[in-house]
């Protein structure tokens, strides 16, 4: 199936061919001739398999065939959430790209702005909302949004959401909605807290899941280093030092973690190495400053957060490194899938601490395909180059010299050799006392205690004599 075989409309056919997209993906499909009859959706889809035009493009078919309602005001028709500002300007940038010759008008609002200039956006009466939830509630508690006429809802990256706490927002956003809607549920992964919230708003959902691609399809050669966690940012700078790392995406657990890296990188003062970091502390501003001077290769590191990684997307985008092993395998697979775009070759890395084992096999089993290991490094955890070291050293020895002796028995702890080291002829004083229970030492013993039996009895005799 093609995109002209959709019958979608002339002006967005149009900029599809533009943006040079002949062929639909497989999302896109099965997707947007549901969305186009409005069914509801649950889409399960990582990054990189075209899902904002799944629904993107069938949002903008049925907003141009409906027309602008003249006389409402600030009333949207049709509301995307996301969990990032990165993430809604993208998809903003993707209803300007497809609705490009439509007279529809999109609004981008998130947090990190003054609220006076997302109020502006909304005076311009955008027919299609992309917000993040807490930005989306301050403006509606300031009375500058309507969705009385809102027709479609779409949750983008619904995982991502739950993750960063939003359930509550969303869930005051629900409220605030008609009824009589049609709701579109995007994720990459499917947790229990997503199949919660889908079974609240979805009503008898269409469900596409597209698996995500293969990595050995994709071009993307995976390797794994076993290393403890103090060193892993030690192993990094001693990579990036080799100089064959142009452009990397590395991916770390929190902010401060990400302000670190980001640090020690700058600190190692590597030739035409520079690296910033990006997190929810920073402000959209800057956020927005380093993402254009990664994308221009003015910095070749990107530090981030997993929150704040949603939503970017970069050309030639060498190595992507894993700091640590995501405890879901599906989002192993979507910050893998950044590199190797476009069928260009990109490779992953991935940093596994001995604790971290169980969380990398559960990935290898999800994919299929086990992580080759880079055994030879100067960071292997004790353990496992004590085990290295004892592999190598049975190499290089002959094999008659590394097979194991039988263990010699000690002579005291034999039970024969008890007996006769208590014999009379080679018992001496110390054998006698520490075993007192073997043959020769029992007589002793008895003597002993019938001595000091006949001494009590002569002391207590003496005592009545007295």
């Amino acid at each position: 199936m093609t995109f002209k075989e959709m019958n979608l409309h002339p002006m967005i056919i149009r900029a599809i061919e533009e943006r040079e997209y002949m062929q639909p993906t497989p999302i896109q499909v099965q997707a947007i001739p549901s969305i186009l009859k409005s069914r509801d959706l649950l889409g399960i889809a990582s990054t990189g398999t075209g899902k904002t035009a799944a629904f993107a493009i069938p949002i903008l078919q049925k907003a141009g065939l409906h027309g602008k309602n003249e006389g409402n005001l600030n009333k949207v028709k049709a509301l995307i959430l996301a969990p990032t500002r990165e993430l809604a300007i993208q998809i903003g940038q993707s209803f300007d790209a497809y609705g490009k010759y439509m007279d529809l008008t999109t609004g981008v609002v998130f947090g990190g702005v003054t609220p006076k200039q997302h109020i502006k956006v909304m005076r311009r009466e955008p027919d299609i909302l992309v917000a993040t939830p807490g930005r989306l509630l301050d403006l509606d508690e300031r009375g500058v949004v309507d969705f009385s006429e809102l027709e479609v809802l779409v949750l983008d990256e619904a995982d991502r959401m739950l993750d960063l706490g939003m359930a509550k927002d969303v869930e005051r956003i629900l409220s605030k909605l008609p009824k009589e809607r049609q709701n579109l549920l995007f994720s990459a992964t499917m947790p229990d807290s997503v199949q919660k919230l889908t079974n609240k708003i979805l009503n008898n959902p269409v469900r596409v899941h597209v698996k995500s691609k293969p990595t050995k399809q994709a071009k993307i050669h995976q390797k794994v280093y076993y290393v403890d966690p103090p060193d892993k940012t030690f192993l990094l700078i001693d990579l990036l030092k080799e100089g064959k790392m142009k452009s990397v995406l590395v991916f770390v657990k929190t902010k401060k973690q990400a302000d670190k890296v980001c640090k020690a990188i700058n600190v190692a003062n590597i030739p035409n190495i520079r690296s910033r970091a990006i997190h929810g502390d920073k402000s959209q501003m800057e956020r927005q400053k380093v993402m254009d001077m990664f994308k221009a290769k003015e910095i070749q590191v990107l530090v981030a957060s997993d929150v704040a990684a949603r939503g970017i997307d970069i050309d030639n985008l060498t190595h992507v490194v894993n700091m640590n092993i995501p405890n879901v395998p599906e989002t192993y697979i979507h910050r893998i899938g950044r590199t190797g775009r476009a069928g260009k070759g990109g490779t992953a890395i991935s940093f596994c601490s001995l604790d971290e084992k169980d969380e990398l096999e559960a990935i290898e089993r999800h994919q299929k395909y086990q992580i080759p290991v880079v055994k030879d490094h100067d960071y292997l955890p004790i353990k496992l180059a004590l085990i290295r070291n004892r592999e190598l050293y049975r190499q290089e020895l002959p094999s008659s010299s590394v097979t194991k002796k039988k263990p010699t028995r000690s002579r005291v702890s034999n039970g024969r050799n008890q007996g006769r080291t208590s014999n009379g002829r080679n018992k001496g004083p110390s054998t006698s006392a520490s075993h007192s229970k073997s043959g020769g030492q029992g007589k002793v013993s008895n003597q002993g205690k019938n001595k000091s039996k006949n001494n009590s009895r002569n002391k207590s005799g003496n005592r009545k004599s007295k």
